[in-house]
């Protein structure tokens, strides 16, 4: 779900930002977060695909920033948690194509969806890393 995937990412951003230029395991990060590891590498896949993340292996692996707080919106991490999918989802049900609702219920949902999606963006895009870090 897309609202929890946000918070957890935000907490690892948040930390990684806090301590740059140093590699966080993704154990020492689930500390923090008091989650699995399995769940922050998971994040952490995200984060790394979109661009925003570095990581290594080996003992003294981990990840860090790959790029200034200042320069990651909110948005940035939002749009890497999120993926192709929206915050708010179909109903899993198929409805009745020949009902006058049901066979176009989908279609102006979606339409919604990526209306909400981009108030979203909207709103995280002028929020940096560095300026929610700095509120710690």
């Amino acid at each position: 779900m897309v609202k929890s995937k946000f918070s957890i990412s935000l907490h690892i951003m948040t930390l990684l930002a806090y301590y740059p230029g140093e590699w966080h395991s993704s154990a020492k990060i689930a500390e923090s977060l008091k989650i699995n590891p399995v769940l922050v590498r998971k994040e952490l896949k995200a984060l790394k695909s979109s661009g925003l993340i570095d990581s290594k292996e080996g003992k003294n692996g981990g990840v860090k920033l790959e790029k200034s707080a200042k320069n990651i919106s909110l948005a940035d991490i939002f749009e890497a948690v999120k993926g192709s999918s929206h915050v708010l989802n179909l109903s899993s049900n198929v409805p009745d194509v020949s009902c006058k609702i049901g066979g176009q219920i989908n279609q102006k949902l979606l339409s919604i969806f990526d209306e909400v999606d981009n108030a979203i963006i909207d709103i995280l895009k002028p929020q940096t890393l560095e300026a929610f870090k700095n509120q710690f």
